[in-house]
């Protein structure tokens, strides 16, 4: 049986179990967005999963969309991340960098007063952001020109090799959620003409640019791909979410790509439908899934061949030895959104161990 403990290798890079942990926007860097000592304990607690995906973290400035998220631009920015993915070869884990733009999700009272910008100009309008002045509705984002695409990409190639000199086991291109990848993805967000919209291969083009400068930096299977295709977060929505899902795993299979990382559903339940078997046909490769899996329920999908690994999100957040309490079937700590964006240690380095 092939089940969660069975090792699994992404090229060379051999991987010992298939419980791998989610990127999950905690909020603990520095006001600066520089990574912190506090986060390398963290990431290194956690580091007897298969892999570890580090949260959403900035591509280039002026693209904030939490208070406090990690950012990858910058020599400061690699220093600190340094201290994280020192901290989990240590400790014998791996860890791949998961790199993104905000887009429209972003504020500019969270950038120096930049607007944000989007494919289009669509405003999210199912939430409202938190900034420095409280919770405020989303602004209507500044279309991106055809001409600013290359700097937005350009900004990713520099984000790859400053991951690599951080010391990453790879990184992860952020194409899901509602920020700035999947708004060109989908057809509710991504309403332009021209190269990057209309046709799924037009709006999957800026991710496809996005993945080519990531492989080439990093070379094969080193690179991973998180997908939503269904989630309504951000007030994202598409005509044909599997049609597109298909397409997009179809075309990556022209990538040397380490994983797609899918996630299956939507938080909300407005889209719906079964997304993993098209797509485990579509893609060639190692495929993740993630949201809302029992142990039981991913050891079934990876004994069948639907799914390679499973990515666990606030269960691994809550117990730091999450394999550990799978493979003794222990209790779980359950986890506590109240502190899930605050600062400090409380409700993220202190979730206790079983042997604690």
């Amino acid at each position: 049986m092939t089940d969660l403990f069975t090792p699994i290798s992404l090229g060379t890079l051999r991987l010992q179990n298939r419980i791998w942990m989610a990127p999950l926007t905690r909020s603990r860097a520095d006001a600066d967005h520089v990574p912190n000592a506090l986060m390398a304990e963290y990431y290194s607690q956690r580091a007897t999963g298969g892999l570890l995906i580090a949260e959403a973290t900035m591509a280039s400035p002026g693209n904030s969309a939490f208070w406090r998220e990690p950012a990858i631009h910058s020599d400061a920015h690699v220093q600190g991340w340094k201290l994280v993915t020192s901290a989990v070869h240590r400790a014998g884990g791996h860890i791949f960098l998961q790199v993104w733009h905000g887009g429209r999700a972003t504020h500019s009272l969270l950038n120096d007063g930049q607007q944000p910008v989007g494919p289009s100009a669509l405003a999210i309008t199912d939430s409202q952001t938190h900034t420095p002045q409280g919770k405020k509705p989303y602004e209507v984002p500044r279309v991106l020109g055809e001409d600013e695409i290359p700097g937005i990409v350009a900004g990713f190639r520099r984000a790859f090799a400053n991951a690599k000199a951080a010391g990453f086991d790879g990184v992860e291109v952020h194409a899901a959620n509602g920020y700035l990848i999947d708004q060109f993805l989908r057809d509710g967000s991504n309403q332009r003409a021209g190269r990057y919209g209309g046709t799924k291969e037009n709006r999957a083009r800026l991710l496809m640019e996005v993945v080519g400068e990531a492989t080439a930096e990093w070379g094969p299977h080193r690179v991973g791909v998180r997908l939503s295709p269904l989630n309504s977060y951000n007030s994202m929505m598409d005509s044909d979410p599997i049609g597109l899902a298909t397409f997009v795993a179809g075309a990556l299979n022209d990538y040397p790509l380490a994983y797609v990382h899918l996630m299956r559903a939507d938080f909300f339940g407005k889209q719906k439908g079964d997304l993993l078997t098209p797509v485990r046909r579509a893609y060639r490769g190692v495929l993740v899934g993630n949201m809302g899996y029992t142990p039981d329920e991913a050891n079934a999908a990876i004994d069948q061949g639907g799914l390679d690994a499973v990515a666990f999100g606030t269960s691994f957040l809550a117990n730091p030895d999450l394999p550990a309490r799978i493979r003794a079937k222990a209790p779980l700590n359950p986890p506590d959104p109240k502190t899930f964006y605050t600062q400090g240690a409380a409700g993220y380095t202190d979730y206790p161990t079983m042997a604690r």
